[in-house]
C-alpha cells in the first residue's frame, strides 16, 4: 500500500488557496463571524501559519474582497451581439447569480463589512463601479457620455446594487423578475432623461429601433399600455 505525500505549496499557491477559502467562508456567513482559526482549519493549515501568508484577517479579508470585486466586475462583460435589452437581461442573470452565491460576501462588498473605513475596501468597490459603467456605456456605443447620460447609467448601477442588497435580505421577490425589472428600469430612466434632453432622445430612438417587441423593452411598453388602458 503506498501513502500519499502531501505536496507544499509554493508562496503564492498557498495564499491563493487561503484567499480561496475566505472567500467561500465569507460567502456563507458575515465576515464579522469567521475568525482565523476557521479559515486555518478549512485550509488544513495552523493558525500562525496563515499569520505568514496575511498580516492579519483584515488583509485577508481584503485579498478575497479583490477577488470578488474582479469576479464582479466580470459579471457585466457580454458580447456586442443582438438588442441591448436582451445584453443587459443576461448581465443582471450573471449579477445576481453571483449575488445568491455570495451573499453574505456582497453585502460585505458593498457595505464594508469589518473593513468600513478601509481606503482598499472603498476602492474595490468603486471599481466595480466604474468597469460595470465603462461597460454599460460601450454596448451603448459611447465613449464621451453627455451628463444626463452619465447620471442614467451611475443610477441605474446603483439601483441594482441597493436592488440586490434588498433582496438578500428575505428574497420576497422572485429573482427572474427582480432581473427583468432592472432592465425595465433602465429603459425607463433613459426614457426620462429623453423627455428631458434631445440628446438622449437620439440615444434612445436609436436603441429602440432595434429591440424586438418581445424582447424586454417591448414587454415594458406592453405592459404600460396596458396600465394605461
Amino acid at each position: 500500500m503506498t501513502t500519499g505525500v502531501r505536496r507544499r505549496m509554493g508562496v503564492e499557491e498557498r495564499r491563493q488557496q487561503l484567499i480561496g477559502v475566505a472567500l467561500d467562508l465569507f460567502s456563507r456567513r458575515s465576515p464579522d463571524e469567521v475568525s482565523i482559526d476557521e479559515i486555518a482549519s478549512a485550509a488544513g493549515i495552523s493558525r500562525p501559519l496563515v499569520y505568514h501568508y496575511f498580516p492579519g484577517k483584515l488583509s485577508l479579508y481584503e485579498a478575497a474582497l479583490q477577488r470578488a470585486s474582479d469576479d464582479l466586475a466580470a459579471r457585466f462583460m457580454e458580447p456586442h451581439e443582438g438588442p441591448l435589452g436582451a445584453r443587459l437581461l443576461r448581465v443582471m442573470g450573471r449579477y445576481f447569480d453571483f449575488v445568491d452565491e455570495h451573499g453574505p460576501g456582497f453585502s460585505a462588498l458593498m457595505r464594508g463589512g469589518p473593513a468600513v473605513g478601509s481606503s482598499t475596501t472603498n476602492a474595490l468597490v468603486d471599481s466595480v463601479r466604474q468597469a460595470a459603467y465603462v461597460q454599460i456605456l460601450s454596448h451603448l456605443g459611447v465613449t464621451d457620455p453627455p451628463a444626463r447620460l452619465e447620471l442614467v447609467v451611475r443610477s441605474w448601477i446603483s439601483l441594482a446594487e441597493s436592488t440586490a442588497l434588498i433582496w438578500l435580505d428575505g428574497r420576497r421577490i422572485p429573482r427572474a423578475e427582480l432581473e427583468t425589472q432592472l432592465v425595465h428600469d433602465f429603459a425607463a430612466l433613459t426614457a426620462v432623461s429623453a423627455a428631458h434632453d434631445e440628446e438622449m432622445g437620439a440615444l434612445l430612438r436609436r436603441v429602440i429601433e432595434d429591440e424586438p417587441a418581445d424582447g424586454p423593452f417591448g414587454d415594458l411598453v406592453g405592459r404600460l399600455i396596458g396600465i394605461a388602458g
